[in-house]
């Protein structure tokens, strides 16, 4: 499962300047949601393994659509058996569902039962008293009605009803109708009976009846399809290996399929007619990606088959369905949008390493979803090192421990927990970024060999299976032959980091340096720590491993020429926080012979905070030609370009960048910075790169064109509206048409917002959006661009509508008005704050 939007991370970096604006009230209202609520009583219930009383061996499915109710009417044949002790009773878990029949076959005969449905439950007494060497088959008739079920999903999963029917009137002509399920947690059992717990699997086979012009995709090979004389077309899905039933799926549309494979085995990509041209761009590394995920595990990829599939309205980022992940429409960019890079490749790459990881070796309970979603988000920064190189692994790393210090909640949790108030809380950046940045120190620590050879015995002791934390680390301390006890209780059953102020002193008389090493988090917790520390002396690296274990931990280290750097955690890998307190010089010479991503990033945040400094400024200047195009990118966002001796240092530089990177992005960073020069030398430049084919690019261009001749760059944005625009280059169009009082072109400014997919970018656009509000002077305008964030507002999932309408109204709507009042625009002040609820 890949998270729900606005958590997901950024790995290109954007010029979001205008978010400046509404930093203060953002800040505001984080400081008043990290305080902490009262205590729950539900925290004081211990969330243990379920218990297995009956266990399933095999779901037979057989589904049909009623797409004016959204209803789903479906037939069960449900094989199980005891797990060990004698019943004759069964609890189903069967939410919202209307039951016809309950019966005991037997051959071709049914035998009618007595149940109970409560709503949520089905006990059902079965015929007589079952050992646990007896199977039985269970037969339902039912009525799934997901549209009237009730559920509250989480941060990562934003509903939890189960089964979803999208426009499945045709009534939204933007819209396509879909059909498509969302297991994870518990929700299957919104549309067939079953025991929804992690910890049972089964083997199933699900007979879908659809519009025959539909296409469909569920777990498994696509058996046989039957067409019918009503239109419709029967599919028969067959799943031969076990797997847990949140993983069950179903999706229905009109898709295109883009046919690939992977040693002879089907891997399809499933996106709307629209982007077949492109989907091999998005998902076209995905046999890669098996075959290197497979090398690696020394496991070859499991199941009979990889498809994957976009949906719209989607209630997450991505979910792992055994055989056939769904991802969010937003996967689905356009040839300009890629022109960028593609945004979403950690999905592709964190669902398809669930297929080990989750769908074949399965964890026993929520509490120990790290053995899930650990993995998976670990599994990010192996791709991306893999194939990208160790720069852009080790930012992926470093985003992911961004994320999990972002919330300040987050060092108060465990990783494996078995308190919580709900299962849907473990769904967090403790499980997902901590966890994997847990799983990246271990194999630092013991080595790659003994890490993936750990992974191999444990996949293949669980596969098909259900497991907890510590039958991991049971395989690995098999491998290695290590008492790892100490790691998990610190890293996954205890919380926290360790916060280190670092300090460095030199006696050249004795020749002796002095690192003192300081814990000073104030939780009462010492942190245990393996690390290497490198002296730089001379022009070469001594590489020392040390232990950190104590409040204050002192290290001495003799040499014959003082060091030119001391690099504690050379190999940038322990999940910290920290102050390191080196000179400039020692950052400067960390940014040119250490070479690590975050040595280099390290190099370039302290130097931008020395921009007075000559040599710190001869270092920017420096690596604002870095190998890696992130930090490129973050070298530039740096500048102090109101400085006139920056300014002029790096103007060449710049030009060079907007001219000659290979970098779309960093093109369109430099494009950007150099408009703010308004050099008429560069207007035919900003004219050229306006029609670049990236809309980062095209649309900094047109904004530093506007800042040299505002009619030409009307003209071109004129021209560029007759074609779809997206990104900057719509919020470049979009400010230039309401300076020119364009009320023409504004429908085309809140349809391209109104179309963005509920994403992390469409919250990242609208402090752009909002900004131009505030630029708006036409009443009649302004209130449809407020209706406009309103919608945006008001789509928000449920979980998440709270605090992030809380932060739309307080951080945009909010400051607008009062912005609009002290400007004597009260008609437009009082439409937007009476948009905020009292």
């Amino acid at each position: 499962m890949a998270p729900a939007f606005f958590i997901k991370k950024t790995t290109r970096m954007k010029r979001i300047l205008i978010f400046l604006f509404f930093l203060p009230q953002i800040l505001s209202l984080k400081s008043q949601d990290s305080t902490q609520a009262p205590k729950d009583p539900a925290l004081h219930i211990y969330r243990a393994m379920y218990p297995h009383i009956n266990d399933l061996v095999h779901t037979k499915l057989d589904v049909r659509f009623d797409y004016s109710k959204s209803y789903l009417y479906g037939k069960a044949w449900i094989t199980l058996k005891p797990h060990f002790y004698p019943t004759d009773t069964l609890s189903l878990d069967a939410k919202g569902m209307d039951i016809k029949e309950v019966s005991m076959l037997k051959g071709n005969q049914r035998s009618p039962l007595k149940y109970y449905n409560d709503g949520t439950t089905l006990r059902i007494h079965l015929d007589k008293t079952y050992r646990y060497t007896e199977n039985y088959t269970i037969y339902i008739d039912y009525t799934s009605k997901p549209n009237e079920l009730k559920a509250q999903g989480s941060a990562a999963i934003t509903d939890a009803k189960g089964l979803y029917f999208i426009n499945p009137l045709g009534t939204d002509e933007n819209k396509p109708i879909q059909i498509w399920t969302q297991g994870e947690t518990e929700s299957n059992s919104a549309w067939f009976p079953t025991i929804d717990k992690p910890d049972q699997k089964c083997t199933e086979e699900i007979s879908m009846t659809v519009p025959a012009k539909y296409i469909s995709l569920s777990n498994g090979k696509l058996v046989s399809q039957v067409k019918n004389t009503d239109g419709t077309r029967t599919d028969n899905w067959k799943m031969d290996l076990p797997h847990s039933p949140y993983l069950f799926f179903m999706g229905v549309g009109d898709y295109a399929v883009i046919h690939d494979t992977y040693k002879g085995k089907d891997v399809n990509y499933y996106v709307e007619k629209e982007y077949a041209p492109v989907a091999r761009r998005i998902f076209g590394f995905t046999p890669e990606m098996m075959a290197f995920y497979s090398r690696i595990l020394g496991v070859e990829f499991p199941w009979v088959k990889y498809s994957q599939m976009t949906a719209r309205d989607y209630v997450s980022g991505a979910m792992e369905n055994t055989t056939a992940t769904l991802h969010t429409n937003a996967l689905q960019q356009d040839a300009r949008q890629l022109a960028d890079g593609n945004k979403y490749e950690d999905y592709v790459a964190h669902e398809l390493f669930h297929q080990w990881f989750g769908d074949l070796a399965t964890t026993e309970s929520w509490s120990n979803l790290t053995l899930n979603e650990s993995f998976a988000n670990f599994s990010e920064t192996l791709w991306f090192e893999f194939k990208h190189g160790k720069d852009a692994g080790d930012a992926t790393n470093f985003h992911d421990i961004e994320k999990y210090l972002a919330d300040p909640s987050n060092p108060s949790k465990n990783l494996v927990r078995f308190y919580y108030t709900d299962r849907e809380e473990m769904f967090d950046m403790v499980t997902y970024s901590k966890g994997g940045r847990i799983l990246n120190m271990l194999k630092n620590y013991v080595g790659d060999s003994a890490f993936f050879k750990s992974l191999n015995l444990y996949l293949n002791t669980f596969k098909f299976k259900n497991a907890e934390a510590h039958n991991l680390r049971l395989a690995f301390e098999q491998v290695t032959g290590q008492d790892l006890n100490w790691y998990w209780n610190q890293w996954y059953y205890g919380s926290g980091h360790p916060i280190f102020d670092i300090n460095y002193s030199y006696d050249d008389t004795k020749k002796m340096a002095l690192v003192v090493v300081n814990q000073v988090q104030k939780t009462g917790k010492i942190f245990r720590i393996p690390m290497a520390i490198d002296v730089y002396e001379g022009g070469s690296k001594k590489r020392h491993a040390v232990w950190l274990g104590n409040e204050s931990d002192s290290f001495y280290f003799r040499y014959n020429i003082r060091p030119d750097l001391i690099n504690v955690d050379g190999d940038k890998i322990i999940l910290c926080q920290k102050k390191d307190n080196k000179t400039l010089e020692n950052f400067i010479y960390q940014y040119k012979y250490a070479g690590l991503y975050m040595d280099r990033r390290e190099a370039i945040e302290f130097c931008s905070e020395h921009q007075g400094d000559e040599s710190a400024r001869a270092l920017l200047k420096q690596a604002m030609r870095d190998p890696y195009f992130e930090l490129r990118n973050l070298t530039m966002n740096s500048l102090e370009l109101d400085s006139p001796a920056m300014k002029a240092e790096v103007e060449s530089v710049l030009l060079e960048l907007a001219t000659k990177d290979p970098d779309r992005t960093v093109q369109a960073t430099a494009i950007g910075y150099l408009g703010t020069y308004k050099k008429t030398e560069y207007k035919d430049l900003f004219i050229k790169k306006a029609s670049d084919s990236s809309y980062s690019v095209a649309g900094n261009a047109l904004t530093a064109l506007s800042y040299l001749d505002e009619a030409q760059a009307y003209q071109l944005a004129n021209e560029f509206s007759k074609f779809p625009a997206k990104g900057d280059l719509l919020i470049a169009m979009s400010a230039i048409f309401i300076k020119e009082g364009d009320e023409s072109k504004f429908d085309l400014v809140i349809d391209g917002f109104d179309k963005m997919p509920m994403s992390q970018e469409k919250f990242d656009e609208s402090p752009q959006f909002a900004a131009l509000l505030l630029k708006m002077e036409n009443t009649e305008q302004f209130k449809k661009g407020v209706d406009a964030l309103i919608r945006f507002r008001e789509s928000i999932p449920a979980s998440q509508k709270a605090e992030l309408s809380k932060l739309i109204n307080d951080s945009f709507l909010k400051p607008i008005g009062e912005r609009k009042e002290a400007a004597g625009l009260k008609e437009q002040a009082d439409y937007i704050l009476s948009k905020i609820p009292r």
